[in-house]
């Protein structure tokens, strides 16, 4: 009888273990089919859900934090990431609505806004890749500079920019063959990044030095280069979303993506796709999909009138879930 509780016991863990496999092996294609799942859901559930306003409303939602995905996913790749990216996007779009109010011109300012961005990613990859600090410790204090440089520079206070002109507000306000402007920067991000990530030389590089640096160095590869330019790629597309954030909303404040929420929003999108928390594994199609999970389930409390708190909650408990995944992943590859 024993023996029979055994050889059960060990069909079920190999039977586990086989689904365990599946899921992990095809991990976009099973997050494609939990998005249609849902997404069929809230269809029989709402009317409101396949109406053109609430998709263009979802796509233009996720295009800001897709931006910084991206960006995010190449970080995880180089086996870092950025807690600072939040405060580069509210500084961002505090410098363009500072110069612009001192007389400026707005593009000049876009200009700066963004050199500003890039120096924050240089200062970001320096401090990890040549001094050697860890990735937690140095984006976290350049999140705290760079945020209370955009407190000091407006006084606490927002910058209206009702008065920009129309060229400026038309990448937060237009629309091209009736797709917002800013999604469609959003999916001309995620392409390049995608096809960098296949083809690129210094992408193929950032892949070696987050799969094993000893042996990326070993190799030739100049791995503090490697993860400056890596910082300074997230630090501009951080930079670009502060933009463009400021021209959507005709504002420019300090107070906008406050904390780690945007982090962690990018890193979940990016840990539910595929990527790995200690490097060497990601893909930018899989962390849109990831975005789009997110989003869909957030867009699904909203449209089922679940108090919007519970979003948090929901998205704590997806992060956890994608960790544990990844976690578990790379133990069964260290048995194989």
């Amino acid at each position: 009888m024993d023996s029979k509780l055994s050889v059960n016991g060990e069909n079920s863990n190999i039977g586990i273990t086989r689904l365990w496999k599946v899921i992990t092996s095809f991990r976009e294609a099973t997050i494609v089919f939990i998005i249609i799942i849902i997404s069929l859901m809230l269809t029989i559930l709402s009317t409101h859900f396949l109406t053109r306003d609430n998709l263009m409303s979802i796509a233009s939602g996720l295009a800001g934090d897709g931006i910084i995905a991206v960006g995010m996913t190449i970080a995880l790749v180089s086996g870092g990431f950025d807690f600072s990216v939040g405060s580069v996007v509210a500084l961002s779009g505090v410098i363009v609505g500072g110069l612009y109010f001192v007389g400026i011109n707005i593009w000049i300012a876009c200009i700066i806004a963004i050199l500003v961005g890039m120096l924050c990613g240089f200062i970001n990859g320096f401090f990890i890749g040549k001094v050697g600090i860890n990735p937690f410790v140095a984006t976290l204090a350049v999140m705290g500079i760079a945020r209370g440089v955009a407190y000091v520079v407006t006084e606490g206070n927002s910058i209206s920019l009702f008065s920009v002109p129309d060229s400026f507000g038309f990448i937060g306000h237009g629309k091209l063959f009736g797709i917002p402007f800013i999604v469609i920067v959003f999916i001309l991000v995620a392409l390049v990044g995608d096809f960098m990530m296949r083809k690129s030389e210094l992408l193929r590089k950032v892949l070696y030095t987050g799969s094993n640096e000893k042996a990326a160095i070993m190799s030739g590869i100049n791995t503090i280069k490697v993860k400056i330019w890596v910082y300074i790629l997230v630090g501009t597309l951080a930079s670009i979303t502060g933009i463009l954030v400021a021209a959507r909303f005709n504002v420019a404040t300090p107070n906008l993506a406050l904390g780690v929420d945007v982090s962690i929003i990018s890193i979940s999108a990016a840990v539910i796709g595929g990527a790995s928390l200690s490097g060497g594994q990601g893909t930018i199609f899989g962390t849109v999909l990831g975005l789009i999970l997110l989003n869909l389930i957030n867009n699904a409390i909203i449209i089922l009138n679940i108090p919007v708190y519970w979003q948090d909650f929901v998205n704590g408990t997806i992060l956890i879930a994608a960790v544990t995944l990844d976690c578990l992943s790379r133990k069964n590859v260290i048995r194989s």
